[in-house]
């Protein structure tokens, strides 16, 4: 194992026994380097590679922090590597979006906070067929994003928005180039938030999976096209 990724390990390590907490320094370089049996120069290293995957936050004149460690904040690396993803790639992003957000509108229906059902209305009721395709993608991305956070499962929450966002040019191109396709999505989000109403979550996972599938075929059947 290469020095930097012991020193890695090690730090891991620390958080993951307790010894450090979310939110709490670190000991000092020097003791640290010490109490992990590491140069200085392996820490440094390693501490750096963990600040930019956001488990340790370096701050000037003040020490290094563990982080948070929210789902959000550590899949924030996903996020940068999902903006370089190849157009040719956004049906396998459809792919993982059905996989995962019919299991997210499942859990929407039978955990879904009261409010949010309502700011979830709220945003179905403005939604617009005849608004410009740009404003209507905004809202429909806007009303998945709150069905994900509704199944009050972080980290599939975090997943749920990094896969969308590479899908949304094709989202914007289905508005512009397929007869309906706006009336059609508002349909199909009335029904997929009637289930979550109804906390019928065998419903509204179907109906989630009939939606973003729509979605995948058309997709298909445009490319080859």
């Amino acid at each position: 194992m290469a020095l930097t990724d012991e020193a890695i390990d090690k730090i891991k390590q620390m958080i993951i026994s307790g010894r450090v907490r979310p939110g709490e320094k670190l000991p000092r370089e020097a003791d640290l380097a010490a109490e992990l049996g590491l140069s200085r120069n392996s820490l440094r290293e390693a501490v750096k590679a963990l600040s930019l995957i956001n488990v340790l936050d370096v701050r000037q004149g003040d020490g290094t922090y563990a982080t948070s460690l929210a789902p959000s904040l550590l899949l924030e690396a996903l996020s940068f590597i999902v903006d370089f993803h190849r157009d040719d790639t956004v049906l396998e992003f459809l792919e993982i979006r059905r996989i995962l957000e019919p299991a997210a509108t499942a859990l929407a229906a039978v955990r879904m906070p009261d409010e949010e059902r309502t700011e979830l209305g709220k945003v179905l009721d403005a939604a617009d067929a005849g608004a410009p395709v740009e404003e209507f993608v905004k809202a429909d991305m806007e009303f998945h994003r709150l069905i994900a956070v509704g199944s009050c499962n972080s980290v599939l929450a975090s997943l749920v928005d990094n896969m969308s966002m590479p899908t949304t040019r094709a989202r914007v191109w289905r508005g512009m180039t397929e007869p309906h396709a706006k009336e059609r999505t508002l349909a199909e989000h009335r029904a997929i938030y009637k289930a979550i109403i109804s906390r019928d979550a065998d419903l509204a996972r179907s109906w989630a999976t009939v939606h973003i599938a729509g979605i995948e075929s058309w997709l298909r059947t445009a490319l080859a096209d």
